[in-house]
């Protein structure tokens, strides 16, 4: 079968592989679309090579339906439309036991540490599949992943309805924090330096600020009655936004890091003690985040064809990154199914 798998020094090939049989208590799933992601980006940069085994077959954003299913596994049948959530956990360690299985101090982060979706059929863990409903379209299942990453960042900082929220980054997971918590109740402004991503965004009803052009302490403070905002997300992964993000909250305020620093970053803990700010950090979903991901799709909460710049096929998956890379795209769908 066909594959597109990351082999070292930022190079991603497509390549025939061996098809296997799912194991006993795996579903083996027909893979439709895989969605690239910052992390999949991270892979090709090298950043992770201390971690990934090469060549992998990644990607971890998936639709399709099941294709076999193994031994000792009940409720999946064939043909049954499905996501997969990319967790597997150990059961056993102290995070796990205290009901943490997504943060398993051994996790298994399937796509990074074990083989993804960039494979025509892939063997998965039953426990990891969700069921789509019959007419979500695949492609918009595809998004199920990175709106359940938005999922689980809202609700870990308890947001509620009528408070002000700051997203800091209007990538693809800004976005879709912006739009959990517009749907949520909350009024939200998204801080992007890109022109583009600002007019993307501004085509969705959301409100937007170019920092360059407009001191965005001022902007807030007048914005919120020089309370500050209730929630900051730190979307953007930049040094300077983890240093400003907490010049943004009110008093006694969250700060939500979601991004992935590579580096340690500085803060203001001086405006941390001052205004008794709440520093929190979200990552991954639980399987509840992973069930709301889909009836927000469902509902047509999430504006997916807005969000999906374009859909490659599997063999065009190496320069659908440099299109990522530079800019040029919000969300790029590979549909693993078209070999052209």
């Amino acid at each position: 079968m066909l594959s597109a798998r990351y082999t070292g020094d930022g190079a991603v090939e497509t390549a025939q592989i061996d098809a296997t049989d799912p194991s006993p208590g795996q579903v083996q799933v027909r893979v439709a679309y895989t969605g690239l992601c910052g992390t999949d980006l991270h892979i090709v940069h090298g950043a992770m090579d201390a971690r990934v085994e090469r060549p992998l077959v990644f990607g971890h954003e998936a639709s399709g339906e099941a294709a076999a299913v193994g031994s000792g596994v009940e409720g999946w049948a064939v043909g049954d439309p499905v996501t997969v959530m990319p967790l597997d956990w150990d059961g056993t360690c102290p995070a796990c036991r205290a009901g943490h299985t997504h943060i398993c101090q051994h996790l298994d982060f399937i796509g990074i540490d074990s083989p993804g979706a960039l494979q025509e059929l892939w063997n998965v863990p039953a426990r990891t599949l969700v069921r789509l409903p019959a007419d979500l379209a695949l492609d918009h299942a595809a998004l199920v992943e990175p709106v359940a990453v938005a999922v689980h960042d809202v609700r870990r900082s308890e947001l509620r309805a009528g408070d002000k929220a700051v997203v800091i980054g209007g990538g693809p997971i800004g976005v879709l924090i912006a739009t959990v918590a517009r749907d949520q109740g909350a009024e939200v402004v998204v801080i992007e330096l890109d022109a583009g991503r600002r007019a993307q965004i501004a085509d969705l009803g959301i409100q937007t600020l170019d920092p360059r052009a407009t001191d965005q302490v001022e902007w807030v403070n007048d914005w919120t009655d020089d309370a500050g905002a209730d929630v900051v997300f730190e979307v953007s992964g930049a040094a300077a936004a983890v240093l400003g993000a907490t010049g943004l909250a009110k008093v006694r305020g969250t700060v939500v890091v979601v991004a992935i620093h590579p580096t340690p970053r500085e803060i203001d803990l001086q405006r941390m003690f001052w205004r008794e700010l709440r520093l929190l950090g979200a990552r991954v979903y639980e399987a509840e985040d992973f069930a709301t991901a889909v009836e927000l799709l469902a509902r047509g909460v999430i504006p997916a064809d807005l969000l999906i710049t374009r859909i490659v096929p599997l063999s065009k998956t190496a320069e659908a990154f440099g299109d990522l890379e530079a800019g040029r795209a919000m969300k790029i769908l590979v549909d693993v199914r078209d070999h052209s």
